[in-house]
């Protein structure tokens, strides 16, 4: 997968949390779905048609966001964000989140059976999104073979780590753990 990473930032003004108080899921949900209003913002994103393209943006309260361009059969792969909550909401186009309604534990396995019934599935098409707890387990993809889309991410506490798995049916398997240094 090819990505390219633009070292500009944007600042939106968030509706902040109280001062000293760390963003909720409500919070970093209000702040997806207001940058994602910013049309001259969306449409600023360079759009590569070979790989996602992204650039940083200022989230509120020490959070970390993000706008990611998604090329049509683009993806992430199953993976989680460790110890991070989150929101995300598609800006443009339409995403599909594939997730598990189960917590996984948190460290020291490599191969996990999962259980029947865990499987979630949402689209998302431009003005919906969701938020998350810890450990949220998902795949995102852009499923059109057209169009791209586009949407905007926010964490917090800022990534600490990344773990991407391999799903073959009913078997999870650990695959990698990224830091930041890896994707920034």
């Amino acid at each position: 997968m090819s990505a390219s990473l633009s070292s500009s930032s944007s600042s939106v003004s968030p509706s902040a949390p109280a001062p000293g108080a760390a963003p909720t899921q409500a919070d970093l949900l209000d702040f997806v779905r207001r940058t994602a209003a910013d049309a001259e913002l969306i449409a600023s994103l360079p759009l590569d048609p070979e790989g996602r393209t992204w650039v940083r943006l200022d989230g509120p309260a020490g959070s970390e966001a993000w706008l990611i361009g998604w090329p049509p059969g683009s993806g992430t792969g199953w993976h989680d964000h460790a110890e991070s909550v989150g929101a995300f909401l598609t800006a443009s186009g339409e995403l599909k989140e594939y997730s598990l309604a189960t917590r996984l534990p948190t460290d020291g396995w490599k191969t996990l059976e999962l259980s029947e019934g865990v499987d979630r599935e949402r689209r998302l098409p431009a003005g919906k999104g969701r938020s998350f707890g810890r450990d949220h387990v998902h795949e995102v993809l852009n499923e059109s073979t057209e169009r791209h889309a586009v949407s905007v991410h926010a964490y917090y506490p800022p990534l600490p780590r990344i773990r991407r798995y391999s799903r073959t049916g009913q078997v999870l398997r650990l695959e990698q753990v990224e830091r930041p240094e890896d994707w920034q």
